[in-house]
This record gives C-alpha cells, structure tokens and sequence, in this order.
C-alpha cells in the first residue's frame, strides 16, 4: 500500500459519512451515544475540511513559487513544460506534478502526496539539490534528476536519458581487455618428467586456458617462453572478477605424475586509453603477479592501483642459477663503476636485513675493492648481536649512522638497498630519495609500492631470505670474499627466516648454507647470536600465555612498550606456531607511537595478504604492520573482522 504524507483524501470523508449514519443508527438505543458520535463526526468533517482547505492553499502557493523558478517568462506555465516536474514539500511529500510526469514517470498513477524517496532512493532531496545531476531509476527508466530550492518547496526535474546510459554501459561493457598469461612453474615441471607427460600438461593447461577464454567472450593465442595472449571485454573481466578467476582453479587441478600441480599467473589492464597502453599496462601486472609469488592475477586499475586475487599457494623454487650469474656480473660492473658503495636495509633491522648487509659490504671491500659502508640505526636495531659479533671480529668501521651516511653520498656513490623494496619502511628514506644509483636485492612479495628506477632490481619472492640472495650472488662476485664472520651474519639471516631451516627451505637454501659452512662458518657461534637475556626471554612467554585461538590463528596483543619489545613480540610470534592447531600467529603490540602488528605461519595460511588488509606486507609466512591513529585494542578488533572475511584462508596443496 502506497503511504500518503497528507491526511486530506477522500477515504477520510467517507469515514465521516459512515460515523455519521452509525450516530443516526444509535439514536433508537441510546441518546448519549448518538450525542458522543454524532459529535465526533461534525468535528472530523470540520478537521477535513479546514485540512483541505490549508493544502489547497498550500499547493497554490508552492505552485506560484515554482512557476517563478521553472519559467523564464511570466507566460510559460508548469502544465504544459515538456519535462517531467515534480514540486515536492519540505518533509519530502509530493505536491504537484505536471502532465510529463505522470505520463512518463509515475505511468498515469496518482503520485501527489506520496514520498518522493520511493523514487529517488538512494538519494536525498538535499542531496539532489546539492549536485548537478544526479542519477536515479524508475520502474526501470533511468534518469538525471536536478533540483531546485524555492520559498515554499523544492522543484525536480527528471531528464529520462535511459537510452544514452545504456549506450554508455554498452560502450563500456565492450572495451577490450588484454590479459596476458604465464605457466609459472613449466620449466619445475617439466624438470622432473618425461617429454610425454611435458606435453600432456602443457596441452591441458593451455587447453583450460582456451576454454576460459571462449567463456570470456574472446580467444587466447600462444606466445613465445610459455605466455599467453587472451584478449576480452570489460563485462566479462568484471564476471570473473565476481568469480575470483576460477581459471586459476582449473589450472592448479593439472597435476604431474607425482602429484604436483601446475600454476598460472595472469597480468589484466582495465580502462587503458588505448591497445599499446593496455598491452604495456598488462605486462606490468604481470610482472607484479610473478613477483608475489605467482599463482595468481594482478589487475591494473586505470587509476595506478591494483587488485590481486589467489595468490595461495606456495611459491616455487627457481633451480636455474643463470639469472644469479647475470645479476652478479652486473652488479660487479655498477660497483666498480662507483666511488663508494652504501648498504641498508629495513627500519628495525633484523638478522637476515644485517647479514645480507655484512654479505655485500664484503663482496664490495674484499673482491671489488671498493669502500662501502652499512647504515644501520643501532639503538632501533634487532641484530645488535650482530654487530658486536662483527666489531668484536675486527670490523669496527663499517656500521655507521644514516646521518654520518648523508655527507658521504655523492653522484657516483652506489646504494644497495636488501631485504626490503618498500620505500617507506628503508632505513633512511632521505639517503634513498638523495641516491641517484640505487640496487635492490629482496625476497618478500612485490608490494605495489616499490622502490622505482633502480639500477638492479634482483627480486626472488621464491627465495627464503635475503641472505640467502647474497650468499648466491657472492659466489660468483668473489668465491673467496667471505670471512669467517661475514659467512656467519650470512648464515644466521638464513636460519632466522627460516626458523633454522623448517619454513620456505628449498634446494638452493641449502647450498647456499653449504657454501657459507665451507667459507668457515661455525654454528655454534651462529646459535649464540639467537640467545636472550632473561628479560626477554620472560617477556616471550608472558606474550605467548595471553594468546586466544581464533580460526585457527593465536591472537595476543601488548598493551604497554617495554624494551625490546619487537624482539619479544616477533619471538613469540615464532612460538605461538608451535601450538597444535595454530595455522597463523598475530602479535600486536605498540612501539614508536605505532601500533605493531608481527604475523608468522606455518605456510598453510598466507598471512602476507591478512597484512595487506591491515595496510602492511610481507612474505606468505613472514608478514607484519604498522598502524597509526588507533589502539592497541582497535586494531585487534579490526584484525579478527579481516580474518573473518577468509583472507588469507588455509593453502590448497597439490
């Protein structure tokens, strides 16, 4: 039933009628009840009619106003303008419309004194009033609605342009997509198989692919080293978004003889200007698919932001040690080619940041003969352990402070920026905006904010750490370059991130241990640069007793900074995934006037992407946060919303 704002209609006299006859009825059995309702019927009809009289006065006056608005001539009259009109009143009741408006919008149905939000939902009469234009859809018409504020109401125009929204839809809807498709992990694949079962796998996954494709409206076309070219409409992009790309599902269900799966990562432009635009943009997305992991899509916005999705699986570890020599011998040529070199890492410094560190500061001084420094803020370091460890050895140069580090950069100096490739968490963002040569050596998952322009961007996300990265790349710099010490600082980065060799450990980790052990690494000294004072060690368990389980994932947080409370947190993190049943570990904690998030997995759940919520990053099982303007408790609150969403759910093995 259609509710009516003003009282004045006609059911309400025919009630009064009905009341009076039911009086004229009582009279035969009781006086006083004739009395009693014959009055109540006189004061109705009196009520009515005082009420009508009001709104048609009300109605003329709003009327007048409006033809003093609507018409540019004094002539012109509101009944016959030829677009819709509606005068509404200041509690939103329809008053007057012309002959337009009920032929067009409200299909010849009594519309006045009805709410004019039934139409404009959404939509507030202010809010109209307020823009230019705005749009709202009627029994499936579309319009543009305008408003005008006059003395006695406000004046709507309804501009039906159904058939230019729907062109634009269309035209929209139709813009070409370019997608460009990656089997990822062929080459691992096809390592470990025979040519046979090498062309049945890559016939079925490019078959998924050409079937996903004609779903999509559109065809894919084999390129050269294991790509794709799938070309789409808008409309169909935006259904497989909704659908979470199950290409990727379909892809992943190709498994090998000893059941492992193949993966697919796919790079999406939308709303480029035009087809080498799309193609360019496409291929960034890409390369930002491959460089978080693969096994997932990256979608380039038209206004420089991305949307990711899968992304769960492991990543893949690269055998193929050709791109390492590459990097190597041209990260030799920019060292020799500079008058110093700078080493930093991330704020907070860590072993693996401090170690890979100490492994290019000896590459640089030891087979390039270079001078080269670390930049490291000691008082917020992690790794003072470390450090000591190496002045205690003899290197008591080389760590300096990033103010020292400021005077010393020049135009040839070279910065080597590792274990990280975010700009806003280095070290020192003003020796990085002020470097003009800079190199970056990092394992974590491409960020969509990354360090720009760098000379060498040796980026391995299939890598376990950063050490590891430099412990390759010195092999082929200078096989001999390492001391005892600096294989060491190297070892111990590779043991903290991979919880000594339980987490993201392949092949390659290995080796690169071995080479360390051969350069005369001892594990005994490694294992006393993890040992912790008592306090800390109290603060640990502390941290780890006030855990509550959630989904699977330990949840405890930190009310007040104490020292080395990074340390504690990040440690305890680490220990709440040795309880049976924790998938993920989040500790939150404030320091620095920032609230902390540090978040660890066992590779089941990717807590890389339950950060990125949060406005951080990471690693898939590595990740953490920094947020600012919000408690400790807030924060909480917001971390089990997200991982009530499943972000980050459990990984499909195959």
């Amino acid at each position: 039933m259609k509710k009516r704002i003003w009282s004045a209609s006609p059911v309400f006299f025919i009630l009064s009628g009905v009341m009076l006859l039911m009086a004229c009825i009582s009279w035969h059995y009781s006086q006083a009840v004739f009395a009693v309702e014959l009055s109540i019927s006189v004061i109705s009809v009196i009520v009515i009619a005082i009420s009508v009289s009001q709104f048609k006065s009300y109605v003329a006056v709003s009327v007048k106003a409006a033809n003093r608005v609507l018409t540019a001539e004094e002539t012109q009259s509101l009944e016959s303008f030829t677009m819709p009109v509606a005068l509404v009143g200041e509690a939103g009741e329809i008053i007057w419309v012309n002959q337009s408006f009920l032929k067009r919008v409200s299909s010849q149905h009594e519309v006045r004194g009805e709410n004019v939000q039934r139409m404009i939902y959404p939509k507030t009469v202010e809010q109209i009033v307020a823009a230019s234009g705005t749009d709202v859809t009627v029994d499936g018409r579309q319009y543009s609605v305008f408003g005008t504020q006059t003395e006695s109401g406000t004046v709507l125009y309804f501009v039906d342009d159904t058939y230019y929204k729907e062109v634009n839809r269309e035209y929209t809807e139709s813009r070409p997509v370019i997608c460009l498709a990656f089997f990822d992990n062929r080459e691992e694949l096809a390592r470990d198989t025979s040519s046979s079962e090498d062309s049945r796998i890559a016939s079925e996954v490019e078959d998924a692919l050409c079937k996903w494709a004609q779903q999509m409206g559109g065809f894919s076309k084999r390129l050269s080293g294991g790509r794709y070219l799938i070309m789409t409409d808008e409309h169909h992009v935006r259904e497989a978004m909704e659908r979470r790309f199950e290409v990727l599902d379909k892809v992943r269900e190709v498994k090998t003889s000893d059941n492992r799966s193949a993966t697919l990562s796919m790079g999406i432009a939308r709303g480029a200007g035009s087809l080498q635009e799309a193609e360019a943009w496409a291929r960034k997305a890409l390369d930002m698919a491959l460089g978080r992991g693969g096994d997932q899509v990256a979608l380039k916005q038209k206004d420089e932001t991305y949307e990711f999705f899968g992304g769960l699986s492991k990543g893949v570890e690269k055998h193929d040690k050709v791109r390492t020599r590459v990097i190597a011998a041209t990260l030799s040529d920019h060292i020799r080619q500079s008058d110093g070199v700078l080493i930093m890492g991330h704020k907070f410094g860590d072993l693996d940041c401090i170690g890979a560190a100490v492994g290019m500061w000896s590459a640089a001084t030891n087979a390039l003969h270079r001078p080269a420094k670390i930049v490291v803020n000691r008082e917020q370091c992690m790794a003072r352990a470390l450090i000591e460890h190496m002045e205690q050895a003899g290197e008591k140069d080389i760590f300096i402070s990033p103010e020292e580090a400021l005077p010393m950069l020049t135009s040839h100096s070279l910065l080597v920026v590792v274990d990280t490739h975010n700009p806003d968490v280095v070290e020192s963002s003003e020796l990085l905006a002020e470097a003009q040569r800079t190199v970056v050596i990092d394992h974590h998952r491409m960020m969509v904010k990354h360090i720009e322009n760098a000379l060498v961007f040796y980026h391995e996300p299939y890598a376990s750490s950063a050490s590891e990265l430099v412990a390759e790349l010195v092999q082929y710099i200078g096989d001999s370059a390492l001391t005892r010490p600096d294989a060491e600082a190297l070892l111990a980065g590779i043991m903290l991130d991979t919880k000594n060799f339980v987490l993201k450990t392949g092949v390659r980790t290995f080796e690169a241990a071995a080479y360390l052990r051969r350069r005369g690494a001892d594990t005994v000294e490694v294992k006393r640069l993890f040992a912790d004072n008592i306090e800390t060690y109290k603060a640990k368990y502390k941290i780890v007793s006030s855990a509550q389980i959630h989904n699977g994932c330990a949840i405890t947080y930190v009310e007040k900074e104490f020292p080395d409370i990074r340390l504690s947190c990040a440690q305890a993190a680490d220990e709440l995934l040795s309880i049976q049943g924790v998938k993920a570990s989040y500790v939150i904690f404030p320091s620095s006037g920032m609230v902390n998030i540090s978040a660890r997995s066992m590779g089941d759940m990717n807590v890389q992407l339950v950060m990125e919520e949060m406005g951080g990053g990471g690693h898939l099982s590595m990740a953490g946060a920094q947020l600012s303007g919000m408690t400790v408790t807030q924060v909480r609150d917001k971390l089990v919303e997200v991982l009530s969403t499943g972000v980050g759910r459990p990984v499909k093995k195959g």
